[in-house]
């Protein structure tokens, strides 16, 4: 477990009876986002894909006080790959505090963690995304040091285009 600076704040891997604690703060992170709608998330899957035989990715959680106090916070990250630099990074899927314990350090120390993880895990990188509207978090991010990657452009297919897509035939030679 690390420890932040502050005593007070406890950042502690989840544990598969953490689920339906984590499910309700990523539905709390989709509010803030304004992206409710596009939860789909089941209890059931993210068991499975946080704890099942080939864990997807890894969460943790923040508590203030101690181990027994409810979370309030979370982070999900997983391992990706960097070509260029032929080490694996880690990207950081999302991060989200409870609106009422802002300021207080708690993604600070979130985000620590996984630096730290990185570090030891022998990382490139890490990277994530935030939304363009989300000035605190973009203000928050430059001021530790991390750098906006501006030329880049993220694209994503899901639902019925990907479905689409996995059954084009492949071209003959």
């Amino acid at each position: 477990m690390l420890q932040h600076k502050d005593a007070r704040i406890q950042i502690v891997p989840a544990t598969p009876a953490d689920v339906p604690l984590l499910l309700d703060l990523i539905r709390g992170l989709a509010d803030y986002e304004k992206l409710s709608h596009e939860v789909s998330a089941t209890a059931e899957g993210l068991h499975a894909a946080l704890f099942g035989p080939r864990p997807a990715a890894e969460a943790i959680l923040a508590r203030l006080a101690d181990p027994a106090a409810t979370p309030v916070g979370f982070a999900v990250f997983f391992h990706n790959f960097s070509t260029f630099l032929g080490l694996p990074g880690i990207y950081l899927e999302d991060l989200f505090v409870l609106p009422e314990h802002r300021g207080k350090g708690i993604g600070k120390a979130l985000l620590l963690h996984i630096a730290a993880l990185a570090q030891e895990r022998g990382c490139g990188r890490l990277e994530w995304a935030v939304l363009d509207w989300n000035r605190p978090a973009i203000e928050f991010y430059r001021a530790l040091g991390a750098r906006p990657m501006d030329e880049w452009t993220v694209f994503r297919l899901t639902g019925e285009p990907l479905e689409k897509l996995s059954r084009r035939p492949e071209r003959p030679a």
